[in-house]
């Protein structure tokens, strides 16, 4: 079997930033003589996550996070359709996904590394397992409800930064509709501001760009912030919590600014921004979607819902074409994308479009609906934000 692959070629450095030649397209072949235990996949899409960039490094700067090798296949959030299987849980056809997915077009997986998911979850859009109804819907979702306290009624304002990204663009819908009176978008460029706000919902954005943010800020938000939902870091971040409010509380979901200089994670904050939070008492905590397993389903279930209902809009960049994702892959890391940066591979397109020609029932999915395979659970992936 011909596959097509992406190879790890090149380190970046410390502080460096990426390039496209950090990756190297390999054809090579395939022999799917599968061993127990073992499931043949056909990948559809591959996620483009920024926190990929740390494994890039040797040290990755988190302990669950380990460093891509040079020379051996990239991985990362995939989804795909089992070709054939040698594990009772799989059969062909069955749409699955993992956090661990090689860089090809096809791979050969442990059946205990996947999980099977139920394409009716996003009407068979099935890139949304990746964003949206996945990991990045729920860090998104889990992190406004578990780190930012918001409360119905409680006229609370929001602040949003790498809004237009794959988790902010959905963190601030959640937070709006989870009740926040005033959700702010930081994002670069004018583009991206009238998305956040015309298709969106967001109140209003800043663009850092072009923009005072302090001004535009205090403009924003007369009454102060009181959630930020961090996924940036740097300068972005010292002045959104200059203007928060006394027991405000910092979502620390990632740090992008800072995912190309040698700094360890989180990075350390300046020193007047630190001395903000211990005089505000403002909650600054670092955020591990993984820690609310117990939550996951019930979570999944209301962001399908949302996604399926329109109330939560989906924005995607998807990039077609493996041979493309050196490229796509810097894109995402100088802020290209608006929404969730996708690859999808050509080779899975039939299969996509035959998996999205039907239509659902909202009410065949229950709390009770069992959104994973049985035998899976997310505690076997790894997954940084």
């Amino acid at each position: 079997m011909h596959v097509q692959r992406i190879l790890f070629n090149s380190r970046p450095g410390n502080n460096g930033a990426p390039v496209p030649e950090n990756f190297r397209l390999e054809d090579t072949s395939l022999q799917p003589d599968l061993n127990e235990g073992e499931v043949l996949v056909r990948t559809l899409y591959l996620s483009v996550d920024p926190y990929m960039r740390c494994r890039m490094n040797e040290d990755t700067g988190a302990g669950y996070l380990t460093p891509w090798r040079l020379s051996e296949v990239a991985d990362g959030g995939g989804v795909g359709r089992v070709e054939a299987s040698r594990w009772d849980g799989l059969a062909p056809g069955d749409v699955v996904t993992c956090f661990n997915w090689p860089w090809a077009t096809h791979g050969v997986l442990k059946g205990s590394a996947l999980q099977k998911m139920d394409p009716q979850l996003v009407d068979g859009h099935l890139s949304h397992l990746l964003g949206a109804v996945g990991l990045t819907g729920l860090t998104a979702l889990l992190g406004i409800r578990e780190k930012g306290h918001v409360t119905q009624g409680a006229n609370q304002t929001l602040v949003v930064s790498g809004a237009a990204g794959a988790c902010g663009s959905i963190a601030g819908q959640v937070g709006r509709l989870d009740g926040c009176s005033r959700v702010l978008g930081v994002c670069g460029s004018r583009e991206k501001c009238a998305a956040l706000v015309d298709e969106l919902g967001f109140t209003a954005a800043i663009n850092y760009r072009r923009d005072d943010v302090d001004a535009r800020l205090k403009e924003c938000c007369p009454d102060g912030v009181d959630v930020y939902f961090d996924n940036v870091g740097g300068a972005i971040s010292d002045a959104v919590i200059s203007q928060m409010n006394s027991g405000g509380h910092v979502v620390l979901c990632g740090q992008i600014s800072q995912y190309n200089k040698d700094v360890p994670y989180p990075p350390p904050l300046d020193p007047r921004t630190q001395e903000t939070l211990l005089r505000q008492g403002i909650t600054r905590e670092r955020f591990t979607v993984l820690s609310y397993m117990d939550q996951m389903d019930a979570a999944l279930l209301q962001l399908s819902t949302w996604v399926r209902s329109g109330q939560l809009k989906v924005r995607e960049t998807v990039v077609d074409g493996l041979e493309n994702m050196g490229v796509a892959f810097c894109s995402m890391m100088e802020g290209g994308n608006i929404g969730k940066q996708i690859i999808k591979d050509d080779c899975g397109r039939v299969a996509v479009e035959l998996c999205a020609g039907g239509t659902t029932n909202l009410g065949v999915l229950s709390a009770r609906t069992p959104l994973l395979s049985a035998s899976q659970s997310f505690k076997e992936q790894s997954f940084l934000v």
